[in-house]
Parts: C-alpha cells; structure tokens; sequence
C-alpha cells in the first residue's frame, strides 16, 4: 500500500512541548505569553489576540500562568522521550527550533548554548535512527522582535531570518536533509501576530500590514532555499500550509463559487508563491479590491520564481463548507478558526469535524494542481483520555482516526499521488497551541501533567502506541 522508503513518523513543536523558557540564554516568544484560560468554551475557537500591554505583564509575571513557558520539559527530557518514537519505529521526526534560543536578542548575535542543545537533540535524534526534520519557525515568534522592528511588517526580517536560517543550515547541512520555511505559513492572515508578529492594535491599514509581512516571508524563503541549495543541493526546503479543505454547500453555482475562492485565498495563494514562484492573478485581484498595497522591490520577483520549494508540507485536520449565503449556516471549532458546520461529518468533543475521505481528496487535489511531492507533516485529533487504575489508557477513538486517514492516504497514493511521509502531529501529549490546555491530548505517549502543570510527567504508552507500532512494522499493511 505504501512506498517501500514510505517515512513514517510524528511531530512536535518547540514552543508546546520544550519549556525552559528562561533556560540556556533563551528570550521571551508569543507562546510564552499565552495564558490557559479554563473558562474557556471549547466550541468556540479563540485565539489569544495580545497587545503590548498584555506582553509587557507577561514579561513581568509568574511562569505559572502560562503553560507553554513549561511544556513538557522536553528541554530536559528529550533523551528518554525519543526512545519511545524509536521503540515504535519511527523513520523520521519532525521539529522546531526556537528562533528566540538561537539569536535572543533579535540581531546577528549568535547564542552558542542554544545551538549546544539543538547540536545534541539532533544528534540524538540520529542516534535513534530517525531522519530529523526541522521547522525553521513554528508559531514561536520572539518578543524582541516585535519591540524591535514590529514583527515581518517590517522588511529588516528578511536579513534577521535569512541570518538565522544561515546558521542553522551551515551547521546542519550534513545531518538534516528536510526543512521547512514557515510552519502554516497560510495562517497569517488569520492569526498575525502568532506567525509574523504583527499585533493587532487597531491599524486602518492591519491587513495591508498582513499582506506585507507575507511578502517579506515569501522572499526570505526564497532566499534562504536558494543558500541552502548552494550549500548542499541534497537539502530539500519545503513549504508548509494547514490545508483547509472545503466543499460547496450545495450543488448552487454561487455556492460552487464561494468554494472555488475559499480555496484560492485559504490554500493555493500561498503554495502559488512558494512552489510555483508568482503571485496569482486572483491575490492580486483580491488586494487590488480591498484597496491592499504592498512594496514590491526590485529583484523580490525574480527571487521568488527562481527559488521555489522542493516539496509540498501540509497539515490536514478538518475540512469545511462554503456558501454564497452563510446566514443559514452553524459554526463550529476547527484548527485555528471557526468554520462552518457540515452535517454530514462527526467531530471530536471541540468542534472538530472529521473527515477522512476529505483527505484523499485533498492530496489528489493538491498534486494535480503542482505535480510536487507531498510531505503530510501534521494529521491528528485532539481527545480526552483516561488514565486506569491499572495505569493502561484504552484509545481506541484514536486509532480509528488514523486508521482511516491513513487509509484514505493509502487510496490516493493508489491514484498515483505521490506522499514521500507521514508525521502524526503530537506523538506525545503537549501543550495545545491553541488553548494553551493540556487536556486536549493527541498522543501516543501519555504524559501525567493537567492544565495547570501538575502531576508526576511520568509517560505512559497508550494502546494506540502499539497499533502505530504495527502501522509501521507492516508499512502500513495494518490498516484496514
């Protein structure tokens, strides 16, 4: 069912999993200043909007408030932790570094324990036999850049990241062979200051802003895949999106329409820039009708066509529905915003939908449109486990979820889409990005920690460990 060099494997991430927040010559990140609100409605997606007020007290408070300054304690924990994705097999691993360990003070100043750590989890990470896969920047923006230049609004981000980007990949060049530029890069417009800084303080022209930031990311992308391309041309720079697929509400050309733009300015716009090196004809329409201007320099073109991604990143976790009308429909959670609810589809206790067959038809989607390869780098479903008496954390919710997306995978490598891996996101449970709560697990490996980072963190393999276990023995063969 898969390719016999089929990458199996999870994903974490730096800000949700890492703690140590005031560790190794570390600086302050948005994720650090996400407080878990426990009066919270899970139906409701809300993201944390902070201003510079609300940073400014966090710089100043107690860690106690805000659980991703703790984590897990991968920090410290990294070296017991990746023997249970060894034990079950797992051919690769995804993760971040943190922007703010390795130049803390948002200039060109090189923080040499920082990198120690990275040096021995990625050592480590081949030590047990799985091939690393680094994120450049997930979610994890530093403060200092957002006092210093107001986040990637500003163009002096480009020389800061491709400066960043320079000293990881010099470093690196010879034991991690798959990056990614932007974790999610299609989340910007959506959530700006969680992945280009840009706090929302009431700007008439905040979307503009958004526009621009994203322009400067698409050209330090650029550049810095044409670096790594320089340095070693076996390095395979990826791009990244949440793919938020979406059906019509119904069979009404209007709504078939509202699909049709959904998916251009939601998804295509984004891999368009990155992976086939212009900006379409329908962003620019789409700015040129919200009155969007943004500096465009000379050679940011050029860059941008000559230097696109190797491979296609994408997270897959709920689709949607669009409609010329939406007054007649629900809203319901999904990743990052709310959406509106199909009622053909169950869900998880957030609000998630589930859709696996959405999957298949995403990859097909996806490869007809770039002819790339696929790297599925997130796909999962939060859950509420329960510990046992006998210690035992019975999931068969779980596994049926990946069942049958893996499944569906497995359908659309048969119509001959080509998927080179599969990162199950969170392999252990960590800290949600969204809520900042524990309780939402994804793991396989069960960590005894609540909501307000109490408990004894001893890990416990969940019965969906052993299922994964198999799913890769058998290159997918389990699968039913």
């Amino acid at each position: 069912m898969f390719p016999k060099n089929f990458l199996w494997g999870g994903a974490l991430a730096a800000p949700q999993v890492e703690g140590a927040y005031n560790l190794g010559g570390k600086t302050l990140t948005i994720p650090d200043c996400h407080v878990f609100n426990d009066k919270n409605d899970r139906k409701v997606t809300k993201q944390v909007q902070l201003n510079r007020a609300l940073i400014e007290e966090a710089k100043s408070s107690l860690e106690n408030k805000f659980p991703k300054r703790w984590g897990i304690d991968f920090y410290h924990t990294y070296k017991d932790d990746l023997k249970y994705f060894k034990e079950m097999g797992f051919k690769v691993f995804r993760y971040s570094i943190c922007w703010a360990r390795v130049l803390p003070q948002g200039d060109f100043n090189i923080n040499e324990e920082g990198l120690k750590f990275y040096d021995q989890l990625i050592d480590e990470i081949i030590a047990n036999d799985m091939i690393p896969l680094i994120t450049i920047s997930h979610f994890d923006f530093p403060i200092v850049l957002i006092d210093k230049y107001g986040g990637w609004a500003n163009r002096d981000l480009i020389d800061i990241y491709v400066h960043y980007c320079k000293v990881l990949f010099d470093r690196y060049k010879n034991k991690v062979k798959y990056w990614v530029t932007f974790n999610e890069i299609n989340m910007s417009l959506k959530a700006g200051q969680k992945t280009l800084g840009i706090l929302n303080e009431g700007q008439a022209n905040y979307e503009e802003m958004l526009f621009q930031g994203l322009h400067h990311q698409f050209v330090a992308a650029a550049k810095v895949t044409q670096y790594a391309h320089s340095l070693n041309e076996d390095l395979k720079i990826g791009s990244m999106v949440a793919y938020f697929t979406t059906y019509p509400h119904t069979c009404k050309p209007e709504d078939a329409l509202a699909m049709l733009q959904e998916d251009q300015m939601k998804n295509q716009f984004y891999l368009d820039v990155l992976n086939l090196g212009e900006y379409p004809f329908y962003s620019l329409s789409y700015m040129r009708n919200k009155n969007i201007e943004i500096k465009i320099e000379q050679g940011d073109l050029e860059l941008i066509k000559n230097h696109t991604a190797d491979y296609i990143g994408m997270s897959y976790y709920n689709s949607m529905i669009s409609a010329a009308d939406t007054s007649v429909l629900e809203l319901t959670n999904a990743n990052v915003h709310s959406v509106f609810k199909n009622p053909h589809l169950p869900a998880n206790e957030w609000g998630w939908q589930i859709d696996p067959v959405g999957l298949r038809y995403t990859l097909n989607h996806v490869y007809s449109r770039y002819k790339q390869p696929i790297f599925i780098l997130e796909n999962s479903s939060g859950f509420f486990d329960t510990l046992e008496e006998d210690g035992s954390i019975h999931d068969p919710y779980r596994i049926k979820f990946l069942n049958d997306h893996i499944k569906q995978m497995a359908l659309a490598i048969q119509d001959g889409v080509e998927v080179i891996g599969y990162t199950m996101w969170g392999p252990i449970d960590m800290i949600s990005s969204g809520t900042s709560e524990m309780s939402k697990r994804y793991g396989f490996v069960y960590v005894d920690q609540d909501d307000y980072g109490q408990g004894s963190k001893r890990r416990i393999r969940k019965d969906s460990f052993y299922w994964y276990k198999e799913v890769i023995r058998t290159n997918g063969g389990l699968i039913v």
